[in-house]
């Protein structure tokens, strides 16, 4: 897979007509607690709250562009995707179906039927949802929309080159990691620009597949991924994507569940917004690797604020999700 400058400057011509550039930040706050100046991407400006919209709305466009003969679209998710899907198909005209595992967040379950989506319920965590969802796209003559592909990597990368617009050259970014949009949009946007900046991958300790597979140089699945951080929760690893992680990351960070609750609340506190578990782990990451960084410049992106607001609240008076 390659980023060519034409594919991003479509990508951002179609994402810039739907929404605007998200704002970054270099909180000072961050600067003190880390003797570094951090600069914070808050993707959870989105119009879903989660960075992913600009994926799904990059797919759309093509999809109704090149097959507007498709009946609609399927997919499974934990709520991001969703919700990126659901936003999209509903912009292009575009029937959305999207399974959810038994489960799954109230909320963003509420948020992606707002947006006009078909919820359906079913298995115990992403992986049997997903699996779900491919045989019943089959039924029903859908397309299945796959939780990671070009053009929803096109269209996520247009996060990481406003990034780079403002902040300039970093010493490295940290990135959590789930299917692996964020991370690969990161790698081929620094590689297209000629940076020098490291792309470090985030995960939960209760998610490890792409921590494993990093180690062992080839895909590696897990059995379980029960993580209050569900964007991150998942038990396997796109080939193409570990692909580009394994040659273009310099490593992959894994996160304790009360070090990404720890962070939540070090977000809050020092930039008055309350990023999601998933969208925390950036930060969890530096806190972990502080006296690295002393001196530094170096960027960390809140994905997404979807949290349940009993779940938040739970963080904010000190506590950790139950996964």
């Amino acid at each position: 897979m390659e980023l060519t400058a034409d594919a991003l400057a479509n990508a951002r011509r179609i994402v810039e007509a739907a929404m605007a550039p998200t704002p970054q930040y270099a909180w000072p706050l961050l600067a003190e607690e880390f003797g570094a100046e951090v600069w914070v991407k808050h993707e959870s400006a989105t119009p879903t709250g989660a960075f992913k919209v600009r994926g799904g709305l990059v797919y759309a466009e093509r999809l109704a562009r090149e097959r507007p003969e498709v009946a609609g679209l399927a997919s499974a998710t934990t709520g991001n995707h969703g919700q990126s899907l659901a936003y999209a198909g509903r912009a292009a005209g575009v029937p959305v179906t999207i399974v959810v595992p038994h489960g799954n967040s109230v909320e963003k379950n509420a948020a992606m039927r707002g947006f006009g989506a078909e919820l359906i319920e079913h298995g115990a965590d992403f992986q049997e949802a997903r699996e779900f969802s491919i045989g019943l796209a089959a039924d029903r003559g859908l397309e299945m929309v796959p939780p990671f592909h070009p053009d929803l990597v096109a269209g996520v990368a247009t996060y990481p080159a406003e990034l780079f617009a403002a902040a300039g050259e970093l010493d490295a970014v940290f990135v959590p990691v789930g299917m692996g949009s964020g991370i690969v949009a990161t790698i081929l946007v620094r590689d297209l620009l000629g940076l020098s900046t490291e792309v470090i991958g985030v995960v939960s300790e209760n998610a490890p597949a792409v921590a494993r597979s990093f180690a062992a140089g080839e895909p590696v699945g897990t059995e379980t991924s029960r993580t209050f951080a569900d964007g991150v929760a998942t038990r396997s690893v796109d080939p193409v994507a570990f692909d580009i992680v394994r040659r273009g990351a310099s490593r992959i960070v894994t996160i304790a569940e009360d070090d990404i609750a720890a962070a939540m609340r070090l977000a809050y506190r020092a930039t008055h917004t309350l990023p999601c578990g998933a969208g925390s782990l950036g930060l969890a990451a530096l806190t972990a690797e502080r006296d690295r960084w002393v001196g530094k410049r170096v960027g960390v992106t809140f994905t997404s604020s979807n949290i349940d607001t009993d779940k938040a609240a739970l963080v904010l008076s000190g506590g950790t999700p139950a996964a």
